[in-house]
């Protein structure tokens, strides 16, 4: 049977500032992302399976990215805690904020690598994690593809 490549868009809400930066986006600042996240499989060939002809429910593949990353993301700000930007964060947590703390700078290359470890943990084993791309504007984005890695 013939692989197949699914993908679904998402959008979310993230702030972020990038500690040590020697321009704009050292400023505690916000991006509308827009996500795509494909993933390639082989349709279900089962005939007396619910799902048969999907090579995922696209509903599945939903929910995995939303409780990975839309619903974690969505209206955050993400620091680097191996920064003096903790203290920001904690001052932005006991004002009832919801403040991320990642291990690396929080530029969109190092989120899709994040995301794409996170996805992947979660994806069938039938299915391979393709490709994703994050837009942090209208003209910038970064992709992370399988293949590459």
């Amino acid at each position: 049977m013939s692989k197949i490549r699914i993908t679904k868009q998402f959008s979310f809400e993230t702030g972020h500032a990038l500690y040590g930066y020697d321009g704009k986006c050292k400023n505690v600042h916000g991006h509308s992302y827009k996500l795509s996240v494909t993933v390639i499989g082989e349709p279900i060939s089962d005939t007396s399976n619910v799902k048969y002809g999907m090579v995922i429910d696209f509903g599945d593949l939903k929910k995995i990215v939303k409780e990975e990353i839309v619903d974690v993301f969505d209206h955050a700000t993400v620091f680097n805690k191996n920064t003096p930007h903790v203290e920001l964060a904690k001052e932005l947590k006991d004002r009832g904020h919801h403040v991320i703390l990642v291990d690396y700078q929080p530029t969109s290359e190092m989120m899709v690598i994040d995301f794409a470890e996170k996805i992947n943990s979660r994806l069938p084993e039938n299915l391979l994690l393709h490709s994703i791309k994050l837009q942090e504007t209208d003209t910038s984005f970064a992709e992370w593809y399988a293949s590459d890695n």
